[in-house]
């Protein structure tokens, strides 16, 4: 069973009034378990609005939006997702691990496999030693990880980020590139990502969606055909320059419609 199904949605902001925004027309996309999938497109295309729509955070004018089977309503209900922003929004208040416990706390987990969970996961983001630290005590870059750890406490089938990096300078920008890629190898969650980043959704992605100038629609989809496990090495072959050409090229294509 698909991870995501999406037929036929559109999106238009404000639609019973004169200053009516169409975002999104005619998206039909289908994502399996386990494909990391990158939205791209010009700024104002849609990109984060059809993230929102998978996420139930908003609800499409048109069109339907199944997870795993059932309403993208149900599934947020049942916390099928785990979500990252641009910002980490951790909480200030709470030490880097009870940040991660949260979730758990949230759902009735003991406070011993709250503890357990959370100290699995920030080693998985390479954070063990910063547990009792508080947000304002890290890097951005680490606080992001804090944030990837927390959004896979409840060991979500969803992952939905939205340009979680966009923040970061660009040798931060690409450590964290590898950090995800490792993590998206480990735990086989499926994820939807934002980017502006033309190398970062090469680098990451099974799949490029290229969407065009608003209305956003689906210009192009891009098979990264490039080998798992992806580190530095990546970046030199030609394949990884080849796909950067064919996704640059698209997104030209979408500035003009």
């Amino acid at each position: 069973m698909s991870v995501v199904a999406l037929s036929n949605v559109n999106m238009t902001f404000n639609s019973s009034s004169a200053n009516k925004t169409v975002a999104l027309k005619e998206i039909n996309l289908t994502i399996e378990p386990g494909e990391f999938i990158s939205l791209i497109g010009p700024s104002g295309c849609g990109k984060s609005t059809l993230l929102r729509l998978v996420g139930d955070l908003i609800k499409p004018t048109a069109g339907d939006i199944l997870v795993n089977g059932k309403s993208a309503h149900q599934a947020r209900l049942d916390q099928d997702y785990g979500m990252v922003f641009q910002a980490p929004v951790l909480f200030e208040w709470r030490s880097i691990i009870k940040n991660v416990m949260l979730p758990l706390e949230l759902r009735g987990y003991s406070r011993t496999d709250q503890q357990k969970r959370a100290r699995e996961l920030l080693a998985l983001v390479e954070l063990n030693g910063f547990e009792n630290h508080y947000p304002w005590q890290l890097s951005g870059g680490m606080q992001q990880r804090a944030a990837i750890a927390r959004a896979l406490a409840i060991q979500p089938k969803l992952l939905l980020m939205d340009e979680p990096f966009g923040a970061l300078d660009e040798m931060t920008r690409e450590y964290m590139n590898l950090e995800l890629h490792k993590i998206w190898q480990e735990t086989q969650t499926t994820i939807i990502f934002v980017t502006h980043s033309i190398p970062e959704a090469v680098f990451l992605s099974t799949r490029i969606v290229v969407m065009s100038a608003r209305p956003g629609e689906i210009l192009h989809i891009t098979n990264v055909d490039l080998p798992v496990p992806r580190g530095e090495h990546t970046r030199e072959e030609a394949a990884y320059f080849e796909t950067e050409t064919e996704v640059r090229e698209w997104l030209r294509a979408a500035k003009q419609k």
